[in-house]
């Protein structure tokens, strides 16, 4: 006999800290809670997943494991998203999936959070604990379109408070809770019947969209053209074109292959591609001098005083570019006439 999908779900997505975080609360969920409950631990690609399932079921009723693709959902089962898989919802049941990186991270919140919205519309619970940047602060303005209920950590509470920060800039908030009350808040909120059956009700056509992108892997330019206006940027990623998707509060980005990035987290991603694009220029300039001074030093070469100007003006820069890659700015150099130039300094 098929067990029935559970009335609710609660989606949970948490990062730094995220561990004694989860151990916490589900030591107050009760093994007869009648949600299943989804969880993204930003993990290293390499771990395994199951020291934090252990450690979950050596405290609370629920019964943890790592979600397999394609079984169903049930009530009173925890499902860890595997290391380097996005944990999604489709038709009551799990789907594990190596799609594109959201907001730089697979598994993502962002995208656990969105496919539970458009499967279970109002009957999702959104919980976005400790931890660092942005992830699940777009998927818990998702759960809201759709009519479910968004729950922050406590900044305060939380041992790196950025995630939920982020949340609580964003995104209208319906409970701030320490970790020690969520638990009841949790279990009272999926414990009210409700008249409204999973997937019914006014979810948004870009959600559907962005949802079927994500389960089908990868997207296509169709797809994306219907959810936003091409923009003059590329996905640091794989180098595609962005489109500035137009619907909810949260500015965000997405390319046609399925990458998605909130602005923050876009912001962040360039920062670090440019830094590396700069690391490779410094290795270059230190080569063309490495090849000018030898050419220098050799007694037969024919060397001449454009040269020699050629060697110390790359020097120049050389130090400017690993002061400024060390240090966040560049040092003035004076002039030949002895004047500095402030410009170096921004």
């Amino acid at each position: 006999m098929p067990v029935p999908a559970p009335s609710y779900l609660i989606v949970i997505g948490t990062s730094a800290g995220g561990m004694p975080a989860l151990v916490q609360l589900v030591q107050q969920l009760p093994a007869s809670l009648p949600a299943a409950v989804l969880v993204v631990q930003h993990l290293s690609p390499d771990s395994s997943g199951e020291p934090l399932v252990e450690r979950m079921n050596a405290n609370t009723g629920l019964n943890c494991k790592l979600a397999r693709h394609d079984e169903p959902l049930e009530a009173g089962i925890l499902y860890l998203a595997p290391p380097d898989r996005h944990l999604l919802v489709k038709d009551s049941r799990v789907l594990v999936t190596k799609g594109p990186r959201e907001n730089n991270y697979r598994p993502a919140a962002d995208a656990l959070f969105r496919s539970a919205a458009v499967a279970y519309g109002p009957n999702v619970v959104g919980v976005v604990l400790t931890g660092m940047l942005h992830d699940g602060t777009a998927g818990l303005e998702f759960i809201k379109r759709c009519g479910g209920t968004a729950v922050v950590q406590d900044p305060a509470d939380a041992e790196y408070p950025s995630m939920p920060e982020s949340a609580l800039r964003n995104v209208e908030v319906d409970y701030v809770l320490p970790l020690d009350m969520m638990g009841r808040v949790l279990t009272e909120l999926v414990g009210v019947p409700t008249p409204v059956l999973p997937g019914a009700g006014p979810i948004p056509e870009d959600l559907k969209v962005e949802a079927a992108i994500a389960e089908r892997i990868v997207g296509n330019i169709e797809d994306v053209q219907r959810l936003g206006k091409q923009v003059p940027l590329t996905c640091p990623d794989c180098g595609g074109a962005l489109w500035e998707l137009n619907h909810g509060n949260v500015l965000r980005y997405r390319c046609h292959t399925g990458h998605a990035f909130t602005a923050d987290a876009l912001l962040e991603k360039s920062q670090d591609v440019m830094e590396e694009t700069l690391w490779v220029a410094l290795r270059m300039m230190e080569e063309r001098k490495n090849l000018l001074a030898s050419m220098a030093s050799h007694g037969n070469s024919p060397w001449s005083v454009q040269q020699n100007e050629k060697l110390e003006e790359i020097k120049r820069h050389v130090n400017r570019l690993r002061e400024f890659l060390l240090n966040g700015h560049s040092p003035v150099s004076p002039r030949p006439d002895g004047s500095r130039d402030d410009a170096q300094l921004h």
